[in-house]
């Protein structure tokens, strides 16, 4: 009995140990595996990382040749295509001065002159508007919303053709202003949409920026509308609607480049995005 006792747990015993000693071994072995495949994916990582360190290198270097390019060939692209040529600058839900650096920057070289700048005022105030056309037919302009929209393109034709109301309700109706408004010779327009609580000062502006769109056209000088790439929400739309040439890259070389073709007469949606069906610059060559 002690003898079979004795046996049977010798037996256990010699399978405990085996039993251990496979796991142990397993155990190694996956460790041993484990580490080798982690300094494959280690390796093949850090190739990747240099690699593409490498390749974004390269395309930096890429990127600033092309500007450098860009900005030295600038000066011949638009060398004096609108010499003698008045811009004004109008700019609709508020002043920017990023674009009218970039604006001022893309007539640099090109022979024209930005002569106003002008921020309406919005949302308007009719009431002194009103007060200041005291005389005219605008003077029921708060009391009559129907006038708004006839307001907007008499607005419109002044800034082109220059007129006695428009200095008359300058103060009212421009936020900033600068420069003379003695008419212009093309239109740059600048729009930031802004949402309003008040639906009818929103309509106000609606009718008063579709009057004003309606009488800048009425000549048929250039009036091209300018945003950045990263504007948004992106204006295009809206320039396309009022059927204004547009450049969607003004923070650009090559957008400012376009400007400058778009004020000359070219007309399109020059660009970047998707709603620019004109290329980057217009086919002028």
């Amino acid at each position: 009995m002690l003898s079979f006792r004795y046996h049977a747990l010798s037996l256990v015993a010699v399978f405990l140990a085996l039993v251990i000693g496979l796991l142990l071994g397993v155990a190694v072995g996956d460790r041993g595996l484990v580490s080798s495949a982690e300094r494959r994916v280690r390796d093949s990582l850090r190739k990747d990382v240099r690699e593409a360190q490498q390749e974004r290198d390269a395309a930096r270097e890429e990127v600033d040749d092309r500007r450098v390019f860009e900005e030295d060939a600038y000066p011949a692209m638009v060398d004096n295509r609108l010499t003698g040529m008045r811009i004004a600058l109008i700019e609709l839900g508020g002043a920017s001065d990023r674009m009218w650096d970039l604006t001022r920057d893309a007539l640099q070289g090109s022979g024209g002159r930005l002569s106003s700048v002008s921020v309406i005022r919005e949302p308007l105030n009719l009431e002194a508007i009103a007060k200041a056309s005291r005389g005219t037919r605008y003077e029921r302009l708060a009391e009559d919303p129907s006038l708004v929209h006839a307001f907007g393109t008499r607005m419109g034709i002044q800034f082109t053709q220059g007129g006695e109301l428009l200095p008359r309700v300058r103060g009212e109706l421009l936020d900033q202003g600068s420069g003379t408004l003695e008419g212009a010779d093309a239109v740059v327009i600048v729009r930031d949409e802004r949402e309003l609580d008040d639906p009818a000062e929103a309509r106000a502006i609606e009718e008063f920026e579709n009057g004003l769109m309606r009488g800048l056209r009425v000549d048929g000088i250039p009036v091209v509308g300018v945003e950045t790439t990263d504007a948004d929400p992106s204006q295009i739309g809206w320039f396309k609607e009022h059927d204004l040439s547009s450049v969607d890259d003004l923070d650009d070389p090559l957008g400012r480049a376009a400007l400058v073709f778009a004020l000359a007469g070219e007309r399109g949606h020059f660009g970047v995005k998707s709603t620019a069906d004109g290329g980057r610059l217009p086919p002028v060559l």
